[in-house]
């Protein structure tokens, strides 16, 4: 009795093993393809791959993705213009690209505004359902919302003063709106490339400061060029995964609900690792031998309080330009609203 019972489980999970395989080998009626410059092994891929299975399952394998990873489509200016020819349909940016199409977006990112992680969640969930409509209305659906993380800057030397940093050849974002206000106002003129280029640019020299999060330095291996990072992070960026409503409206209604309410958890997911994960690439970074560089080394706070103005300036300009001065007061209000409520919200400073 016992080895027909066993003979019969065999048997049963040998089913299920193989309906498993079948669905994942057959090709889903409507197969999202989806790009990404995140490197492959990466959580952001494996989140995606987990995702896929689910709402190929969950819908019965009526919905797919295909991710292109890596950059292998190109940097995220690249991944539009291909889902505006309908070559690809949608994939997992950062701020940047989420700036081509909402430019507002980009308001949760300014420089030297954030301290910590529980000010930018604060900001960005009051936000989101405003930003979700925008990109609604740019005819963009996002799968979900997620956070890369506290950018620092990268050096081969101590930048302990404007002086310092005028002397560097910065590596800015092709095309930034952002950055560019930021250099502009203090006066430093960057080098813009293609993310895809820095690597390249940085065995070259043609750049030797960069700004990244821990963890993304590790990650493309930008890390072993610099000796330095700062202290004190220029800004948290934020995420989102898109996929233009074009091809998703060829989605049943019914499973449109699903793929959403499947989706954000594993984001939600992707944002505790991607914590854990800068948090042990610094680890990583102080192994290798990156020493932290501070601006108030004369143990003033005086080239800090300048930051703050420049940046204060950088924003103000960007009215009109990236968003109005209504959604910046609100964001500024917001976060005011979260200090007075936690008086000990503090800087997410790097230890020496």
């Amino acid at each position: 009795m016992r080895n027909k019972c066993l003979t019969f489980w065999i048997f049963f999970i040998a089913i299920i093993l193989t309906s498993s395989i079948a669905l994942a080998d057959k090709k889903p009626k409507v197969l999202l393809k989806l790009a990404t410059i995140a490197p492959r092994g990466s959580f952001m891929t494996q989140v995606i791959n987990e995702m896929d299975a689910q709402i190929r399952q969950q819908t019965n394998n009526e919905v797919g993705i295909k991710l292109y990873y890596g950059g292998v489509q190109g940097d995220e200016e690249d991944v539009l213009r291909k889902v505006r020819l309908g070559q690809l349909h949608g994939g997992s940016f950062t701020g940047h690209g989420l700036g081509m199409i909402v430019s507002e977006v980009r308001v949760s990112e300014l420089p030297f505004v954030f301290q910590n992680y529980d000010e930018t969640d604060y900001v960005r969930n009051h936000l989101k359902e405003y930003m979700t409509q925008r990109f609604d209305e740019k005819g963009y659906v996002v799968l979900g919302w997620n956070e890369i993380g506290f950018v620092y800057n990268f050096s081969k030397v101590p930048i302990h003063s404007l002086e310092v940093a005028k002397k560097q050849k910065w590596w800015m974002w092709e095309g930034d709106p952002i950055s560019h206000a930021m250099f502009d106002a203090f006066g430093i003129t960057p080098i813009p490339l293609s993310i895809t280029d820095v690597m390249t640019s940085l065995s070259t020299k043609l750049i030797n400061t960069a700004s990244i999060t821990p963890y993304g330095a590790v990650a493309f291996h930008w890390y072993d060029r610099f000796e330095y990072m700062s202290e004190y992070p220029v800004t948290n960026v934020q995420g989102a995964t898109l996929v233009c409503k074009r091809v998703w409206n060829k989605v049943s209604p019914e499973n449109q609900k699903k793929i959403i309410d499947l989706c954000q958890p594993y984001f939600d997911r992707l944002n505790v690792h991607s914590r854990i994960q800068d948090k042990k690439s610094i680890a990583v970074l102080r192994k290798s031998g990156i020493k932290i560089a501070s601006f108030d080394a004369d143990g003033t706070t005086k080239q800090l309080d300048f930051i703050f103005s420049i940046s204060k300036k950088a924003r103000e300009n960007l009215v009109g330009k990236l968003y109005s001065q209504e959604l910046l007061d609100r964001t500024l209000s917001l976060l005011d609203d979260y200090r007075k409520l936690h008086p000990d919200s503090h800087v997410q400073r790097l230890i020496k």
